[in-house]
């Protein structure tokens, strides 16, 4: 599959709760604990085979770590009906469920953080929805070009071999 045939995505994490180091040791991760309705709409619309740009967060230097894709479509969000996790949703049942979460796979760690201020001088990236004042989603999607800019320019090229 050709990557300007996939869609593109950011997903954004804080380290300290989930860094990219977790991802890269778990290889595999179900993308949960989401609790925003717009945010979980995009996580029930990735595909297979969609790139995730993995975005740290809440961090002194804010920017992008690494890359994956999603493996599995999105499912029911397992945390939601756990009355222990702090995901927990009483409103939400089995038979209807609230909250989802696909499954994404570890590609690869980017050799730096590609940070906020990087993407804001670059013209191929600087209207990217993370930049925007107020845009505080932890899922967003972006435009393709933005996508393989950022993988052609920032990533190192066994990446791109591994997703070809």
């Amino acid at each position: 599959m050709q990557i300007l045939s996939r869609k593109f995505w950011l997903l954004k994490t804080e380290p300290y709760s989930y860094s990219i180091h977790d991802f890269a040791r778990e290889g595999i991760t179900c993308w949960e604990g989401v609790r925003n309705y717009q945010a979980r709409n995009f996580l029930k619309t990735m595909k297979c085979g969609d790139i995730a740009f993995i975005y740290h967060s809440s961090t002194s230097i804010p920017g992008i770590v690494g890359v994956g894709y999603v493996s599995s479509e999105a499912i029911p969000d397992p945390t939601q009906f756990k009355p222990e996790s702090p995901f927990y949703d009483k409103k939400a049942r089995i038979e209807a469920p609230r909250w989802w979460a696909p499954q994404i796979k570890f590609i690869g760690n980017s050799s730096d953080v590609i940070t906020r201020k990087m993407l804001s001088l670059s013209a191929q990236t600087s209207s990217m929805r993370v930049l925007q004042k107020g845009n505080r989603l932890s899922v967003l999607p972006l435009e393709n070009s933005e996508g393989a800019f950022i993988l052609s320019n920032w990533f190192e090229k066994s990446i791109l071999e591994k997703i070809s």
